[in-house]
């Protein structure tokens, strides 16, 4: 068979400038829509616009592919359209403190409520003593305490002269009441007490307990009395701040009427000022250190505005980039007084769903899952209904101070999860929950069809990043290179990449180029700069590798022919730039039983897709050289100077042409590289990273010089993902460099050793082929192994004794 060189159109899809129909992009309408993802953008559109229950949106794709504007661009769009939610407040609850009320009001009066409850709080510490120091009050005040002394002192009067026509006497001691005889109008002393006859002590201490059964009445009258007038105090005090507070509170309620909760609140303030007037009231007496902040006093007044939609157009888009439990369902703080820490309503903080409820909350699924409590929390808050502020460690029962527990707010919001394919379906296999919360999946493909229309939407792309970000406009050739590297990073002529991220950095990139260059205009050599300093800005760990070859620290060669030996072509990959360098492969065969073995699987230094490829190709070397009888040798083949794991399967094809050459003895030349995986059947299979390959083999070719025989044999599935820089282009146009391209092992190694292959006629190959060449070895060494014997081992052995069968060896099992 006669394989020719791919001719230059196939190398590379170039996209022709006079195929749009604009100077540069800057007469351009910028593209409005976002390019290239119908079915994601037509999933959004759904998912936002139905109401239903669990129809909240998981986003999945690749990062650049637009995504996360056009999750923006259609919240934006109907978060304009729905109303404003309301505003929701915390207040105290003054029954049980410990339980914070939530109220609502409609957007913009939460704040108004806020600053009319510090306004009355304000009016009522000046007016309330002002009001208690009129002299009405004062009088009544005076009048209260008139009565009750009053009537004590008439008490204690008519039982103190009881007392002395009993010729006793009342006396206020340290320790209580004593009631004392008399003598002569005065206390009696003691002693005169001790002398008097023991008949006159009966008659005063008769007369006493009939007294002290009297005292402790007119005390209990006047205790009564007392309270009475603490009372009588206690109503007036409430009727005038009553007077004070009434008509203020009764203004508010008809100011908020329509909100029956916030009239009901109002009602329980007015309680509880009128109950707590003295709060309000200059304190008796020196302030002491133990003494309360004034300020702590009125703080149970204050209205807690957690969210204040009051300028919010439309419902809310909130975008919550660091998700973790306190940023999703908020906090309750502490503060420490005398070296505690305590805790009220107006230390309740919520979080983003509170923020977002009525409207849009936007979540990185990464993010969610970095703490463990987040999701199960978001998962908790939709199906529930209802969005709970609690502290995260009363959460996980770990508490060790006092804390609240404030009133659930309910919860009607859209939630939009973005993050890639992996995470949806790990959720959707292992978490309950996830399908009943997130029904819907917006799929955002990563390319896009290379057709005219959609090189156009490009443009139009270009046009608006231009517009958005000040950039200069890119004239139509420009535009043609941007497209061209759309194709090249999809790695597919027929695509186009729909990951908008790389090719807006790309934009940026190409302007700065221009501008340095003092250009008005981006140019495609302002492209073609962008891309080559990239290159340069990354490729150091390449060129380090390349340097070590050249200087002949690694073996590679790329004239001449050698048996057993051939360049394979490896990627690399650290961190954002992907490279190739050509690999020693050798394969040595002779004779044994040992099969097809490869080192570095042996020495455990290659992966299992690796591995799979070794077995496959040894299913297709015993399927092609076994048919009549089984095989008896041994080979091995190693990737040379290799010290790192090595996983994939794209030099099976390479490994396998060794392997024949090695055997047949045709050399191969080493001019050429191969790149590609084999399957059973000998076909040569698709692989990744084509253009990477052919482009660092080119490179050290070139670094040594070009001689016109250097070239890469790729697979032919592999020539419509070919998108090769212009270097390759220009090597091979001068036809110092080939790009061949096979479809099975037979065309790459007539290719690789200028030999024909052979096709089996009648159960043998033809003369002068490899494949003949291989068979004709094989048997060789079957038969040598045979024959393999130690010279002096029949004269060992006893000449009579029957020889034993040898054991059968024991078969190694090869792991996948």
């Amino acid at each position: 068979m006669s394989l020719s060189p791919l001719p230059i159109h196939q190398l590379r899809r170039v996209c022709d400038p006079e195929s749009f129909n604009f100077e540069t992009t800057a007469g351009l309408t910028p593209a409005a829509d976002i390019i290239g993802q119908p079915r994601g953008t037509r999933a959004i559109e759904f998912g936002i616009d139905i109401d239903s229950p669990g129809y909240n949106i998981f986003v999945l794709g690749e990062e650049g592919t637009g995504r996360t504007t056009a999750i923006g661009r259609f919240l934006r769009e109907r978060a304009a359209q729905r109303p404003t939610p309301q505003d929701w407040m915390y207040v105290n609850n003054f029954v049980e403190p410990h339980k914070p009320r939530a109220l609502n009001l409609p957007a913009g009066m939460g704040a108004v409520l806020r600053d009319d409850m510090a306004a009355l709080v304000k009016d009522l510490q000046r007016s309330l003593p002002q009001a208690f120091e009129q002299e009405a009050y004062l009088n009544a005040r005076a009048q209260i305490r008139a009565n009750y002394e009053s009537q004590r002192d008439a008490i204690y009067t008519a039982l103190q002269t009881r007392a002395a026509a009993a010729r006793l006497t009342i006396m206020r001691a340290p320790n209580g009441w004593v009631i004392a005889p008399l003598s002569d109008g005065k206390p009696m002393p003691s002693e005169a007490f001790d002398a008097l006859p023991d008949e006159a002590k009966q008659q005063f201490e008769s007369a006493r307990r009939a007294i002290e059964g009297e005292l402790e009445d007119a005390l209990r009258a006047a205790r009564s009395l007392e309270k009475s007038a603490k009372e009588s105090q206690r109503a007036l005090d409430q009727q005038v701040a009553a007077s004070v507070v009434d008509h203020r509170i009764d203004e508010l309620k008809a100011k908020f009427a329509a909100h029956e909760e916030t009239t009901l609140y109002l009602d329980e303030v007015r309680r509880d000022v009128v109950d707590h007037v003295d709060d309000f009231l200059p304190s008796e007496g020196e302030p002491t250190q133990t003494d309360p902040d004034p300020a702590l006093k009125f703080r149970k007044y204050t209205v807690n505005l957690v969210v204040d939609h009051g300028k919010t157009q439309g419902a809310p888009v909130v975008v919550e980039l660091n998700p973790i439990y306190s940023k999703l369902l908020g906090r309750i703080e502490h503060e420490s007084r005398f070296g505690n820490l305590v805790t009220d309503f107006t230390l309740i903080k919520t979080g983003a769903l509170h923020a977002a409820n009525g409207g849009y909350l936007v979540l990185r699924a990464q993010d969610m899952f970095m703490e463990f409590l987040a999701w199960d929390a978001l998962k908790r808050s939709l199906l529930s209904g209802y969005v709970r502020t609690e502290d995260i460690v009363t959460r996980m029962g770990v508490a060790t101070t006092k804390t609240l527990d404030p009133e659930p707010i309910p919860l009607d919001l859209k939630v939009v999860l973005v993050g890639p394919a992996g995470a949806y379906y790990y959720l959707f296999e292992h978490d309950d929950g996830f399908s009943t919360l997130f029904k819907v999946k917006a799929d955002f493909a990563s390319d896009m069809p290379r057709t005219p229309d959609n090189e156009r939407l490009y443009a139009l792309f270009i046009a608006a990043r231009c517009a958005e970000e000040k950039l200069r406009p890119f004239d139509r050739a420009a535009v043609a290179k941007v497209v061209e590297y759309g194709s090249r990073i999809e790695e597919d002529q027929r695509k186009l990449s729909a990951r908008f991220g790389d090719i807006a950095d790309l934009l940026r990139e190409a302007h700065y180029w221009a501008e340095k260059s003092g250009r008005d205009v981006v140019t495609a050599n302002d492209v073609i700069k962008a891309l080559d300093e990239k290159i340069y800005r990354a490729n150091k760990v390449e060129e380090m590798f390349r340097e070590r070859i050249l200087e002949g620290s690694v073996l590679i060669d790329t004239s001449g022919e050698a048996v057993g030996q051939i360049n394979a072509l490896s990627v690399s990959n650290p961190g954002d730039y992907a490279f190739a360098l050509p690999s020693r492969v050798t394969a040595r065969t002779f004779a044994g039983h040992g099969g097809i073995s490869h080192l570095d699987r042996d020495t455990s230094m290659a992966g299992p897709i690796h591995n799979k490829g070794l077995l496959t190709l040894s299913s297709f070397f015993n399927a092609t050289y076994a048919v009549h009888r089984s095989l008896a040798f041994s080979a091995q083949i190693t990737f040379e100077q290799n010290y790192s794991n090595i996983e994939g399967d794209s030099a099976s094809a390479a490994e396998l042409c060794a392997l024949l050459s090695s055997l047949s003895g045709y050399p191969i030349k080493q001019s050429l590289a191969i790149t590609g995986s084999i399957n059973q059947k000998g076909d040569i299979q698709p692989i990744g990273a084509v253009n990477e390959k052919i482009e660092g083999f080119l490179a050290l070719c070139e670094a040594r010089g070009l001689t016109g025989d250097q070239g890469v044999v790729v697979p032919a599935r592999n020539v419509r993902d070919l998108m090769l820089n212009e270097k390759v282009v220009a090597a091979v146009e001068s036809g110092k460099f080939s790009i061949w391209a096979v479809s099975t092992v037979d065309e790459a190694i007539e290719l690789l050793t200028g030999v024909r292959a052979g096709e089996r006629k009648d159960g043998r190959f033809s003369d002068k082929t490899v494949h003949h060449a291989v068979q004709k070895r094989l048997r060789d060494l079957a038969k040598g192994h045979d024959r393999e014997r130690d010279p002096d081992e029949d004269e060992k052995k006893p000449p009579k004794k029957k020889q034993r069968a040898p054991k059968k060896r024991p078969t190694r099992r090869l792991s996948q």
